[in-house]
């Protein structure tokens, strides 16, 4: 592994301890918020998608939230939110590395919060969405006029607790106990040949997966092979995507460089 995979590897783990230690505690309530957020904006996503029209988004302080709509494909709106929290968790990480990347994925975190304000929210969403759209969009700034790296290692933590917290939140409400209301048994009355509990269990491989693939992409784009390439041409893609002079981690060219002249000094 070179300095950035190794950078990025204790970073990441450095973020998984500090959510396993204060996952419950009220220092990290505000971003179960904003995981409760991506679960209930993934529902209106597969709404749009499938065609249907969505009506309400709200947030509440109990860490549960609803998303009400019309039309649509019910198989598919019902597993989009502990799946859809798990897909954006994965793709915060693995676009974390880059400048231009974790620009994008900030960008859209913003759209989708600001966006989402406009299908009846109630007090509880208006606050968080507005606390993170604001965020967000500083350390966006500060990325690009004050200091960089910065919002790599914002993006990289959304991303991490978001994926992690998913795993949590689908073991907790759809494997170690079944509620009549919940997604999973929701998903059971669609397709009665699936217990609410193996739909759990399915939701929830299905998330550890999708955090493995995030990390697993991060490290391959921090590669030596990928330093010169862009971001598709790197994972073997077709298009052309140039971020080049843009490496996927910038710890070893910023980050290191700076500590390194600290103790020089």
């Amino acid at each position: 592994m070179n300095e950035s995979q190794i950078a990025f590897s204790i970073l990441y783990l450095a973020y998984v301890v500090i959510t396993l230690l204060f996952h419950n505690t009220v220092i990290l309530y505000p971003f179960r918020l904003l995981t409760t957020f991506l679960h209930e904006i993934s529902h209106a996503l597969a709404c749009w998608i499938t065609c249907g029209k969505v009506t309400a988004i709200r947030v509440f302080e109990n860490e549960g939230g609803v998303t009400q709509y019309i039309g649509g494909c019910r198989i598919a709106i019902i597993p989009a939110g502990y799946v859809g929290s798990a897909v954006w968790g994965s793709i915060f990480v693995m676009f974390s590395g880059g400048q231009k990347t974790a620009t994008g994925a900030a960008a859209l975190l913003v759209l989708m919060l600001v966006v989402s304000l406009c299908y009846a929210p109630n007090r509880t969403m208006v606050k968080i969405n507005l606390f993170y759209a604001i965020i967000t969009s500083i350390f966006i700034y500060l990325e690009w006029m004050v200091f960089s790296p910065i919002l790599n290692y914002v993006v990289l933590f959304y991303g991490e607790f978001v994926g992690v917290h998913a795993i949590f939140d689908t073991y907790q409400d759809t494997i170690k106990r079944t509620v009549q209301r919940s997604d999973a048994y929701a998903c059971y009355e669609q397709c009665p040949c699936c217990l609410p509990k193996c739909v759990g269990i399915q939701w929830a491989i299905l998330d550890i997966l999708l955090q493995i693939v995030g990390v697993t992409i991060a490290l391959i784009q921090m590669s030596d092979d990928c330093e010169n390439r862009g971001w598709w041409e790197c994972m073997g893609g077709n298009f052309v995507w140039d971020f080049s002079g843009d490496e996927i981690w910038r710890w070893k060219d910023d980050a290191m460089h700076n500590v390194e002249d600290l103790f020089h000094n």
